[in-house]
Formats: C-alpha cells, sequence, structure tokens
C-alpha cells in the first residue's frame, strides 16, 4: 500500500471517530466498519442516540458514500444475516459510486448487499421494522419508508437484471405490513407500493419486464 492509500485511510478512520465518538461512550452502541480492499472517495456519516444501536458494516470499491442515523434503542445495520454476513468480502455495500442513506429510530433493522453501481438506496425506518435487499444492478432509484407501530417487513432483490428501475415502498399504520418483491427482466421497472392502514396488508410480486421503454406497476391497499 502507497504513502497516498495509507493517508486516505487514516483519514477515514479519523473522521469516523470524530463523528461517533460521542455515541460510542453513551449506551453501549457500537460501530464496526470495516473496508475491505481497496478504495478510494469512501465518505461515511453516522449518528446514533439512544442505547444498544449496532452498526456493523463493511464495503468495497470506490465513491461510495453511506449516512448512517439510529436513534432509540435495539437499531442495527447489517452483516446481513440473512443469506450471510458477507463481512469478509465487504458484502452489504459491494460496488462503486453508490449512495446509501439509512434512518432507523426504534427496533429497526437494514440489511443490505448492492452488487452493482450508481444506486441510490433511501431507507427510514420508524418503529418495529426488518427490511433488506440485493440489488446486484446498476442505477437503481430505491426508497423504502416503514413506520408507525406493528412488525414491517420488506425484502426486495433484483438479479439478471432490471438496470435503471425505480422503487418505492412505502408501509405505514398499526399492522403487520408484508412485502417481498423481485424485479428482473432486460426493461427497467417503476413499481410503487403503498400499504397503510390499521388491518394486516401483506403482497408478493414478482417482474419480468421486457417491455421496451419499461413497466409500470402501482399497487395501494388499506385505509
Amino acid at each position: 500500500m502507497d504513502f497516498s492509500a495509507k493517508l486516505f485511510l487514516a483519514s477515514v478512520v479519523i473522521v469516523l471517530l470524530l463523528v461517533v465518538s460521542e455515541s460510542l461512550w453513551s449506551g453501549d452502541n457500537h460501530v464496526h466498519i470495516e473496508q475491505v480492499n481497496s478504495g478510494d472517495d469512501l465518505s461515511i456519516t453516522i449518528e446514533q442516540k439512544g442505547e444498544d444501536n449496532k452498526i456493523e458494516f463493511s464495503t468495497d470499491h470506490n465513491g461510495n458514500t453511506f449516512v448512517l442515523s439510529q436513534y432509540g434503542a435495539g437499531n442495527t445495520i447489517s452483516w446481513v444475516p440473512y443469506w450471510g454476513s458477507g463481512k469478509s468480502w465487504g458484502g452489504d455495500i459491494d460496488g462503486i459510486n453508490n449512495n446509501l442513506n439509512v434512518e432507523q429510530h426504534d427496533g429497526a433493522t437494514y440489511g443490505g448487499h448492492i452488487w452493482g453501481d450508481s444506486n441510490d438506496v433511501d431507507v427510514y425506518q420508524h418503529g418495529s421494522h426488518i427490511h433488506y435487499l440485493d440489488i446486484h444492478v446498476d442505477s437503481v432509484t430505491h426508497e423504502v419508508h416503514q413506520e408507525g407501530d406493528g412488525d414491517h417487513y420488506s425484502h426486495i432483490y433484483y438479479y439478471n437484471t432490471s438496470d435503471s428501475s425505480n422503487t418505492d415502498v412505502t408501509q405505514k399504520g398499526n399492522a403487520d405490513h408484508n412485502a417481498q418483491i423481485v424485479l428482473r427482466g432486460n426493461q427497467p421497472t417503476t413499481l410503487t407500493l403503498l400499504q397503510q392502514g390499521s388491518t394486516n396488508q401483506s403482497y408478493s410480486l414478482t417482474q419480468y419486464c421486457v417491455t421496451t421503454g419499461g413497466c409500470n406497476i402501482s399497487v395501494t391497499q388499506g385505509n
């Protein structure tokens, strides 16, 4: 490793220590971030408040930007348990020029793993939620918005392929909502799913879009 690479890694560590030092010393919060192999232009911002928040995170490749915020208690971000951690190869975010912004409040879990480039992922969770995604595609705009009381759950993965797709999933209310979505095909898909209300909602979708110019799907349920 040459001197410039060492200097870059040192600067990343210093920034992380400055950002999270206050939270690390209050309420047994935990931060473990590991940059696997090599990578330039990595930007990480972390804010934790409350107790028992945990960030276990590994990344690989260049130009990624991560903004991770957690409030309350019992939050965690990744070393994804659903198909294995992928820690050793940067499995939480693996790709180039990906933007990740996760804000979790109380009792939330976030997964991860993007084996693709130039993806924008926004996840906001409030309450008892679980969301994990595998992408493996490029140029996807992905938003998940879960809030309120109850056990919300969302699992979305793209493989083989749906580049340039746009996915927006919102689950609200005092219910046990559920969404499992798989988007594939050689053309992009725009999906908007909204589940809200005081009754249980559930949805599962598998999409193979081959329509020239892309496919559009919109689902609304609940009160």
